[in-house]
Formats: structure tokens, sequence, C-alpha cells
């Protein structure tokens, strides 16, 4: 629907299945390179590299923009579980023909087919992740995208605006932030430290949304039902909690649960390590960025935003000294 603008029929979706299928494969190039750095390197700079390294074993005039996004929408979650099963010491796993997206990831990250109700979890996942408006990453995306580069470096760009915590990498800060609550009966007393001390409490508040997130209402159906009882107590505890404390310190303004906060939990469910959480949402939102590319390159205009000055006037450079230099 992002690609082409319309659900697609049976025989239509039959054939991007088969484009998926196929394209799940990684050059030996690519492999290669995630042989020798992925004990050195981090996930997501692993993922930007081998991106890059696809964009240049390709054709800069290859016969569609589509045709780009599928294939790399297809590769990303095999760099991911190829560079973690390296990093490991384990040999990687081809991907299974026949297996969906989010089966497939599973598959080569474990060595063995996901549960069922795993598999659903991380498609629905990947569906609620693909696209969201203008935020940092698609923003940077299409600005890269208007110079005419090629949409692995424009995607390059992207993947470069998710090494913050402040999109893309919060789901990480919020397990660990779950991990050292550690209780249910812990959680007002740490959240309550934290925000004494002007702590940002992860997973809560949006640039958009003045209310919850509509994704976090799905996530948290997902993680209810696939979660840990205690793990998913603890969570809701949490997030009741927080929602409280942050109410009462800021009254004037609603601060609510975001997408990472169940992202976070859902994901260590169906089991991605935390570490590669970044890199998950990177494989998810591949879709929405080509999507937006393929948008921007369809009517181009190259953005160049004009900049105010507003320093200091009037400045005069002081004499140099002789033999010395300005």
């Amino acid at each position: 629907m992002l690609w082409y603008g319309h659900l697609p029929n049976r025989q239509e979706l039959s054939t991007l299945e088969t484009r998926f299928s196929r394209e799940h494969v990684l050059p030996n190039q690519v492999i290669g390179f995630l042989k020798g750095e992925s004990k050195v390197a981090d996930p997501l700079s692993a993922l930007q590299t081998s991106v890059s390294i696809l964009g240049g074993l390709g054709s800069r005039n290859e016969p569609s923009l589509i045709d780009s996004s599928i294939g790399l929408t297809a590769r990303m979650p095999t760099i991911v579980a190829t560079y973690h099963r390296l990093r490991k010491g384990q040999e990687p796993v081809t991907p299974r023909p026949g297996l969906g997206h989010a089966a497939n990831y599973l598959y080569m990250l474990n060595a063995k087919p996901g549960r069922p109700e795993h598999v659903h979890a991380l498609d629905s996942y990947f569906t609620l992740l693909a696209d969201h408006s203008l935020n940092a990453s698609t923003f940077v995306a299409r600005i890269a995208a208007s110079t005419l580069t090629d949409v692995h470096s424009a995607v390059v760009a992207a993947i470069s605006a998710l090494k913050g915590p402040l999109h893309g990498g919060a789901p990480i800060y919020v397990w660990e932030m779950l991990q050292s609550i550690g209780k249910s009966e812990n959680a007002e007393s740490w959240l309550r430290d934290r925000l004494q001390k002007h702590d940002r409490i992860m997973g809560f508040g949006h640039r958009v949304y003045r209310t919850e997130d509509p994704r976090s209402r799905i996530l948290k159906e997902l993680a209810r039902q696939i979660v840990d009882p205690s793990l998913f107590e603890l969570a809701t505890t949490v997030e009741d909690t927080a929602r409280k404390l942050l109410r009462e310190q800021h009254p004037e303004r609603p601060i609510d649960v975001n997408v990472e906060f169940y992202s976070s939990v859902v994901l260590h469910a169906v089991g991605i390590p935390p570490e590669l959480f970044t890199c998950t949402f990177a494989c998810a939102r591949t879709v929405g960025w080509t999507a937006h590319i393929v948008e921007q390159l369809q009517d181009n205009r190259l953005f160049r935003p004009d900049a105010e000055y507003v320093g200091p006037e009037g400045l005069t450079l002081e004499a140099t000294p002789p033999g010395t230099s300005a």
C-alpha cells in the first residue's frame, strides 16, 4: 500500500511475497564485511555500512525505485540476523523460502521457526512501525533523496538519525528502566527519584500525540497475550504510576505512554535481544522510508531551508602581531 498507493489483490500480494523470498539472500560482499566487523562494530553501525555496501553493488540506474525499495526492505532483517549470529560465533542461517518477512527474521536469528503467536506479534510490530509521517529519520531520508541520491544512500542517512535515544533507540532504554525497577512495588519510589533528578522517563511523551499513542494500545494487547505475566504486571504498573506522577508534575500538559514503551516488552517476548531493538525498528521503518523516497522523487524539489543570522554584528579583527599567522 505504501509503495504502490493501494492494497494488493491476491496476485499482487503473491508476487510481492515471491520477490521478498528471492531478495532475502545477502551478497557475499556483505556477508564478508559482517564476518570481519561483527565482533567490533555496534549493531546500528554494522547495519548502516551493510546498506551502503548493498548500494555500492547495485546500479544507480535501476529500472524502478520500488524494485530497489523492495529488495532493501527484504534484506534488512537478514543483515541484522547475520550480524547477530556472527557476533555470537554462530553460523548465519539462510532465509527459508515460504516463510513470511517477520517469520524469516525470527528463523534467521534463532535457527528455528518462531512460535505462531510470536510471528504474529512481530508482524504486527512491523506493520505498526512501518511509517509515521515526517519523523526525524524519514525527514532525513527525504532531504537526502531530494538531492537525487540513490535509495540506499538515503536510507543510510535515515539510519544515522536513529543513533540518539529520542528516536528509534528508546525501546532499549525502556527495557533497561524496567529491568532496573525489577518489581512492581519498586515502581513509584524509582520513578519519583528519577523525576526529582529531572531525568526523562523513557517511553512517555510524544512530539505529536497529546494523549496515549494509539499504536501503544495495540502493542499492549499483544504483550498481554505473549509476555510473562509478572513482566506484564511490572510494565502496566510502571505505565500507570508514571502517568500519575507525570500528571502531578505537569498538570498543564498531558504526557502519556508512547509506542516505544510496549515495543520493548513485545520485542523481548518474541526473542529479539535488546541490543537489536533499534535495528529491528529500522527493519520495520524501511518500508516507510523508501515509500517517502519514492514519493519525494515523483515530484522532486531540493530541500534548501532559509536561515536567518541572529549573531553579533560589527565585529572587527584585532591587529595580528608581526611574524604570526591570523
